[in-house]
């Protein structure tokens, strides 16, 4: 028997993905109903499990579990705020380009302070700017 994949949209950013109907249930029942793609699932359990952690520093080990719902809605307010030009995809697309901005400068901080004499001899970076004969 062949399972048939069923497209869903997030209903925080408007990703559409295709996941089996099993799958599907399971995340819908995990947040209150609601369907979220895999990156804006994880960002709201992140944010319930920082509110969790907050509320378990000052209080008793009996504090009510993360309001997974709370953080469902949050994370909502703040994809209405960023939704705008591009669509999913494009916001999705511009989170990989400012996450590999930030790798690629903290590699980059990591081997100049490893290497404070800058690069060995013969060895130097192609210049942008191209220069007339």
């Amino acid at each position: 028997m062949e399972v048939e994949p069923e497209a869903v949209s997030c209903e925080c950013c408007g990703l559409e993905e295709e996941c089996t109907g099993d799958y599907i249930v399971g995340v819908r029942a995990y947040f209150g109903g609601r369907w979220l793609c895999g990156l804006c699932s994880e960002a709201a359990k992140y944010e319930a499990g920082k509110e969790c952690a907050r509320r378990g520093a000052g209080a008793s080990a009996a504090a009510a579990p993360p309001d997974v719902e709370e953080a469902v809605r949050a994370h909502m307010a703040i994809c209405r705020t960023l939704k705008g030009g591009g669509g999913p995809a494009g916001r999705v697309a511009e989170g990989m380009r400012q996450m590999l901005r930030t790798a690629s400068w903290k590699k980059a901080a990591s081997s100049s302070a490893a290497s404070p004499r800058g690069p060995a001899a013969g060895h130097h970076r192609a210049s942008p700017v191209s220069v007339g004969p």
